[in-house]
């Protein structure tokens, strides 16, 4: 045999012998591809090559193209939860609290717009794949928990007024902030302004922080 034919399965064995590293490249390249051409458009010739692996490696790590793609969906899921749990909230006064929130989301949508267009797909596919996510519903729970301590405090102080649900003021960020970004270059051409600007980016951060915080007074 070959030294050419034997480089494939050499290589593959060395990515083996490290494989967290090996399945870290190859999860990182998927999250591009697939944030970039969806789950129909993806090739996982393509991952591989991202990620300097063998292709074999991908269904070896992964399984399949779909497996692939809902660990690509976890890993983001995780990554903006993780971020959010960083943010400690609970050492915030309440309205602080939720002013860094909304800081937050703006912040990292505007940095991270390949998690826009991963979300944008999976709504695409009706969802299927999270739906099936244990793990991606177990990293909501905490936020919610803690949107929902934030929100008793802000009650306690009478800084914020009674019976409000925190699922649905989450909602209601995450549609504020994630909507400016998914459409603004549709709306920055319809509307003749620039939305994708840093002074545009900056007057909508203050409309919607006096909108939210105007609508949790008492």
């Amino acid at each position: 045999m070959s030294v050419a034919s034997d480089a494939p399965q050499e290589k593959t064995r060395r990515n083996r012998r490290n494989p967290e590293a090996t399945r870290a490249s190859i999860l990182a390249a998927a999250r591009v591809e697939f944030a970039n051409k969806g789950l129909d458009g993806a090739r996982v010739d393509q991952i591989a090559r991202r990620a300097k692996a063998n292709k074999q490696l991908v269904y070896y790590y992964f399984g399949s193209k779909e497996d692939l793609y809902l660990a690509a969906l976890e890993s983001t899921y995780a990554e903006i939860r993780e971020r959010e749990r960083e943010l400690d909230l609970s050492n915030l006064p309440p309205r602080d609290a939720m002013i860094r929130l909304i800081d937050f989301s703006l912040e990292y949508l505007n940095d991270h717009r390949e998690f826009i267009r991963m979300l944008a797909d999976e709504n695409a596919h009706g969802a299927r794949h999270v739906r099936s996510s244990e793990m991606a519903l177990k990293t909501n729970s905490p936020l919610l928990d803690l949107i929902a301590e934030t929100l008793d405090r802000g009650v306690s102080e009478g800084t914020f007024r009674k019976d409000i649900d925190p699922l649905e003021l989450y909602v209601s960020i995450a549609g504020m902030t994630f909507f400016y970004f998914a459409n603004g270059l549709t709306m920055s051409a319809i509307f003749g302004r620039d939305l994708t600007q840093r002074e545009s980016i900056r007057s909508y951060r203050d409309h919607i922080v006096a909108l939210t915080m105007n609508g949790l007074r008492p």
